[in-house]
């Protein structure tokens, strides 16, 4: 049980993202952001059209211990004040990690401080107790990059999976669509700015899994669908680049809509009514303005609270890892041993089986 307030130093470094910060939760389980640092790498992969591991991980190295400095200047909190550390250390690109825990069980080696490995994917999960303070149990939609899913969030540490994508990840297929148009890195502004000069109804996607018992999600044949119709109108004027996007973006706020619907269903069904539910939406694509639009049409009409945490949150950052650490102690969860290895996948729902494509690594090298 939590007695006072904790201040926890927290790390991310999973993917492309450098990022430090100093969240306080106090003994009634209010959260406060003391600081929050975060680096973009995007100029150094834009050329690329996507993250390159290795570059990813040598900036990593080149800008941590800056930033953690920074982050603690900034929370006004000396390192002996901090309670615990808080890195992640799965799922995500392995060099990246690998630098993140590293420095996370150095600082924690030589302060004494408990150290806290966390899994991204939950500090996304929990991100909107931070910022609402929203209870448990509540319902989770989680678009990214690398993830598409929705999730009961019934506790800390505690998850149930009800639907994830069976190929691409959300993002992975408006950076993919992106690409394939040559509106740069990252795709899923591009796809967003370009579809608002589309015109409507020019070009016809299919919606995917539409009406599937499963609440799981697929977009690689519309990635495919959008690739064909390219190369039908080849060579390609700026205004059917606008109607691809838009197209694509319809069909994916249709079977997001359509998915979800559901999910908010099976939720009152299990739950009724007599809580106040709260459909959460996390992680980098929940800055598309249509998709968001959709789901606050699509709670309110099933009486749930919709919430989004400020965009700032909805992309990696480290106040999130931190709010992680800060409620897992709080819960009375153990921390973790210094021997701990990062993990390049890691399930929030461990139980869940693994979907075909989809593999599980140990925690343990």
């Amino acid at each position: 049980m939590d007695t006072r307030a904790v201040r926890i130093l927290g790390i991310e470094t999973s993917c492309d993202e450098t990022a430090a910060a100093v969240v306080e939760r106090s003994a009634g389980g209010a959260g406060r952001i003391l600081s929050d640092v975060v680096l973009s790498q995007l100029d150094l992969h834009a050329a690329f059209g996507g993250v390159v591991p290795e570059l990813a991980a040598r900036s990593h190295v080149s800008m941590l211990d800056r930033l953690v400095n920074q982050a603690l200047g900034d929370s006004g909190v000396p390192l002996g004040d901090i309670d615990a550390i808080a890195v992640t250390s799965g799922p995500g690109l392995i060099g990246g990690l690998m630098v993140g825990l590293m420095t996370g069980k150095a600082i924690a080696m030589a302060t004494g401080k408990p150290f806290i490995g966390i899994n991204h994917l939950e500090g996304h999960a929990l991100t909107a107790r931070l910022t609402h303070q929203v209870a448990f149990p509540y319902l989770l939609l989680l678009v990214s990059g690398g993830h598409t899913q929705i999730v009961l969030v019934k506790g800390v540490g505690d998850y149930e999976r009800w639907g994830t994508t069976i190929d691409d990840a959300l993002g992975e297929a408006f950076d993919k669509t992106a690409k394939l148009l040559s509106l740069g890195y990252p795709g899923g502004p591009a796809v967003e700015k370009a579809a608002k000069a589309g015109t409507p109804g020019r070009f016809r996607l299919p919606v995917p899994m539409r009406k599937d018992p499963r609440l799981d999600f697929s977009f690689s044949g519309l990635k495919t669908a959008v690739r064909q119709m390219a190369e039908a109108e080849t060579p390609l004027t700026a205004q059917t680049v606008a109607d691809l996007c838009l197209a694509f973006e319809t069909s994916v706020t249709a079977s997001i809509d359509d998915r979800i619907g559901m999910a908010l269903e099976r939720f009152t069904e299990r739950f009724g009514t007599d809580l106040e539910p709260a459909l959460v939406v996390a992680g980098g694509v929940a800055a598309n303005a249509a998709i968001r639009a959709t789901l606050e049409r699509r709670a309110a009409a099933a009486g749930f609270r919709f919430i989004a945490p400020p965009l700032a949150l909805c992309t990696d950052n480290a106040a999130m890892i931190a709010w992680a650490g800060a409620e897992r102690l709080a819960a009375g969860l153990p921390v973790d041993d210094l021997d701990l290895a990062p993990r390049s996948r890691w399930p929030l729902d461990e139980a869940a089986p693994a979907l075909i494509g989809h593999g599980k690594r140990g925690a343990k090298a």
